[in-house]
């Protein structure tokens, strides 16, 4: 993988990640963790008339929402998601941009947004994020692939779950089975050949070396 570059190419995948300030916990709940989740939906689309708010009040009193869900559709996409996972206090995503400084855009606007929720929910000011965000360029299908496993991992990682798919706030059941039109957000077919069965035996199987290798990390820096 390649480090950052000032310019972001499109038709490129990237792993794009990014913290809160000082380790500040930024999903407190699973109301806070849909919010991201609807905000990364939501802003993938170009030129929104509406904030996600005011889209998100659509869904919940049925004003209009099918008819804006059908404008949604016929925008054009900033990036298409592949893969993605979010943390109590940070978050991946890897992403192929699909207009130029389509990755800027879309992640611009959707930590602003979550910002202004957070914000709000929790009567505080200020940033939430920890200056700009970061992004490694994929230069590959089979970095790709790893990199998915890494990102579906965190979660077990971090000691948070045993098993990856106890994690709800990732794109890890998308991987390894048919999930619902609704909760479906990645497009990964594209790029990825994934057989479901297969994908979960090779992201298992490193469960035990990513743990060994958090502790080693751990171990340095104390």
């Amino acid at each position: 993988m390649a480090m950052r570059k000032t310019f972001l190419e499109t038709d490129r995948i990237y792993h794009v990640f990014t913290k809160s300030i000082a380790g500040y916990r930024i999903f407190c709940n699973v109301a806070e963790f849909v919010r991201m989740k609807e905000a990364i939906c939501f802003y993938q689309y170009e030129g929104q008339p509406l904030r996600l708010s005011e889209y998100m009040r659509l869904i919940e009193f049925g004003e209009d929402f099918y008819n804006y869900s059908s404008v949604l559709k016929e925008k054009k996409k900033l990036v298409e998601i592949i893969a993605y996972c979010l943390m109590p206090t940070h978050l991946h995503l890897v992403v192929k941009q699909l207009k130029e400084n389509g990755v800027s855009r879309f992640v611009g606007n959707t930590l602003n947004s979550y910002t202004r929720y957070f914000n709000i929910r929790h009567s505080r000011k200020g940033p939430l994020w920890q200056g700009k965000f970061k992004n490694v360029l994929v230069e590959s299908t089979e970095e790709l692939l790893h990199l998915t496993r890494y990102v579906h991992l965190n979660p077990v990682t971090a000691g948070l779950v045993t098993n990856a798919g106890e994690w709800l706030a990732s794109s890890y059941k998308e991987y390894v089975s048919k999930v619902n039109k609704g909760d479906k957000i990645c497009r990964y077919h594209d790029v990825l050949e994934i057989n479901f069965k297969e994908y979960a035996n090779f992201v298992e199987d490193m469960v035990d070396y990513y743990r060994q290798l958090a502790v080693y990390k751990s171990m340095l820096l104390d």
